[in-house]
């Protein structure tokens, strides 16, 4: 799967799948395998169910406008990451919460969890709330795929404040992005399994009385480096940072 394009196939698809076996992409995805790529006999594809199964092959037959086979070549199944790692993404301004999930996809983050903060500009209600979560979702999907991952994160719908230091205090490790905090967070120790849950604030920062609520959950501020980052690009830098100290990227 390392060049081929990448397709998620259909709940169940992968489940019996073996080398020299013959698997079918249909729906969307197959019409834009067919209609988009123009996929045709013989040449190589990737599929995923999103949820850490994968297979490499070649399209055996284009049977239809949206309907293809591919001939398995290879199979390979992950096991669910641990550590586990989860962002609380405070909503950004115009399309920077997209650019957000897209990175820290492609980075590696397993959870992304929309946030309501007090100081957010961006605020989700009704249609317009539904839309953007949407949004949230297919640009992780496509990510996903871009980066040829097997399993796709998550993407919660909008939290508050108060359902948010409820995530932070069932977690193995938990942290805010802040510049109040003295500690680094490079240099904190880290759980070799559960989730690890980072709150990303706003533009206009984590409020006292939010900073308050998430310390009783048992989240304390850490700064990530000496300079301060957007909210749309801190997430990604700090997914860096945390799946390299815990091994996952070894």
């Amino acid at each position: 799967m390392s060049t081929a394009p990448v397709f998620l196939a259909g709940p169940g698809v992968l489940d019996a799948a073996v080398p020299g076996g013959t698997l079918v992409l249909d729906g969307p995805e197959g019409r834009h395998a067919v209609a988009v790529r123009r996929l045709r006999a013989g040449e190589a594809v990737g599929l995923t169910d999103g949820e850490g199964a994968g297979a490499s092959g070649t399209v055996a037959a284009v049977e239809d406008r949206d309907r293809l086979g591919v001939t398995v070549t290879g199979v390979r199944r992950e096991p669910p990451p641990r550590p586990a790692l989860t962002v609380i993404q405070a909503l950004p301004k115009g399309d920077r919460g997209e650019l957000a999930v897209e990175t820290m996809t492609e980075t590696g983050v397993d959870t992304v969890v929309p946030w309501a903060a007090e100081r957010c500009v961006t605020r989700w209600k009704g249609e317009r709330g539904e839309k953007a979560l949407g949004k949230w979702r297919a640009t992780a999907r496509e990510a996903a795929k871009q980066s040829r991952r097997l399993r796709v994160p998550r993407v919660t719908d909008l939290m508050t404040t108060r359902q948010v230091a409820r995530l932070l205090a069932d977690a193995a490790f938990a942290g805010v992005l802040h510049e109040s905090g003295t500690r680094p967070l490079s240099t904190v120790p880290l759980p070799g399994d559960g989730e690890i849950v980072l709150v990303v604030g706003p533009e206009g920062g984590v409020s006292p009385e939010e900073l308050a609520a998430f310390a009783d959950a048992g989240a304390a501020p850490y700064r990530l480096g000496p300079t301060v980052l957007r909210t749309s690009t801190a997430g990604t830098a700090a997914t860096a940072l945390l799946l390299g100290r815990t091994g996952r990227w070894d």
